[in-house]
């Protein structure tokens, strides 16, 4: 193990070397793919290298205790290596976790889609509480929020809306809320109680060096921005619709007044759209025989119920259940990130002893 870790620290400090040589400043690509490495291999050799200066004192400390001497030293030296071996054990434990298998795109900006499903205007309220929900619960990590596109209801809620989070780890915390999710409650839209779903896809944002698009692949149509019902707000031409001819994927912006913006917003989605058809590909290739509930995300998950009635939000794919749904809803959503988070750890951890 020692020597797998001197070879990682050994990696890190070339590729340090590596990004800071002259000749590398205008090849942004490789010096991105470098940076991403670097990035990855941090944590590990910082639980390394302080490892080595607790064993260094830990043996400091122990030397004394067998030369004996004073005695008042000795029982200090006793001191100091029952503290530094409780530090070794609790560095120990994190360093496994550190070794885990990383995410490629844990550090990734993400975009996510939300979409009202089953229920009618009463999911497209839901769609605008958890587009709120993950706003709040951004703004509380320091993140930015950048709407790209939007589908307005009648009534204030959201038929689809596609917002960009900015921050780092975003996708490593927001990966986990893909899926579907279910609302129990009365709506304002009817007398009695249904079930309503909204359907959340949280994708990595992609740039050129994880996703290469060809320019003659693209088909791009320019039409007027719509309202509420269809109407038309803009006089000139400013929404954009970029269809990925191989694949038929399509992303579409209309929010901006720039056509310019709107493209540039419509191919971050198209990107992170290609990438995720990638990823899902690679999974079900790898994952033909047993799939796995936990962070798949699969959008066909039900994922997590929110009752309002008994004031309660269930996770189903964990049994994680919590109360407090106002709070919930305004974003305070860390407790159920970290419950699935934990699982996922724990999950990779067995994976790895078996």
């Amino acid at each position: 193990m020692l020597d797998k870790l001197a070879a990682v620290e050994a990696r890190y400090e070339e590729l340090g070397r590596e990004m800071a040589r002259p000749e590398l400043t205008g090849d942004y690509e490789r010096l991105q793919a470098l940076a991403r490495e670097h990035s990855s291999l941090e944590d590990v050799v910082t639980i390394y290298r302080e490892l080595r200066r607790l064993s260094e004192a830990l043996d400091g400390a122990r030397g004394i205790v067998e030369e004996g001497g004073d005695p008042e030293m000795v029982a200090l030296a006793r001191e100091e290596i029952e503290q530094t071996q409780a530090a070794i054990d609790a560095l120990q434990e994190k360093l496994r976790l550190a070794l885990l298998p990383k995410d490629p795109f844990a550090d990734k900006d993400v975009i996510v889609e939300v979409r009202a499903a089953a229920g009618g205007e009463e999911a497209s309220l839901f769609a605008a509480d958890l587009y709120r929900m993950y706003s709040r619960y951004a703004e509380r990590q320091g993140w930015t929020v950048e709407l790209l596109d939007s589908h307005a209801s009648d009534r204030g809620g959201f038929k689809e809306i596609i917002f960009e989070v900015r921050g780092r780890g975003a996708y490593s915390r927001l990966k986990y809320e893909s899926g579907v999710h279910r609302v129990q409650r009365v709506p304002v839209t009817e007398a009695s109680g249904r079930i309503h779903t909204s359907t959340v896809a949280v994708l990595a944002e992609a740039d050129d060096v994880d996703v290469h698009i060809d320019e003659k692949d693209l088909r791009i149509d320019i039409f007027n921005a719509s309202g509420h019902g269809g109407q038309n707000v803009q006089k000139n031409a400013t929404a954009v619709r970029i269809t990925h001819v191989p694949t038929g994927i399509v992303a579409v912006c209309q929010d901006e007044r720039s056509q310019l913006k709107n493209r540039t917003k419509a191919m971050a989605v198209l990107r992170a759209r290609l990438l995720d058809a990638e990823q899902r590909k690679a999974r079900e290739e790898v994952e033909s025989t047993r799939r796995s509930q936990v962070g798949s995300g699969e959008r066909a998950e039900k994922i997590r119920t929110y009752n309002f009635p008994q004031d309660r939000v269930t996770d189903h794919r964990i049994g994680y259940t919590r109360h407090n749904l106002p709070a919930l809803l305004d974003g305070d959503i860390e407790d159920i990130i970290e419950a699935m988070h934990a699982d996922a750890q724990s999950r990779l951890l067995e994976a790895q002893l078996a």
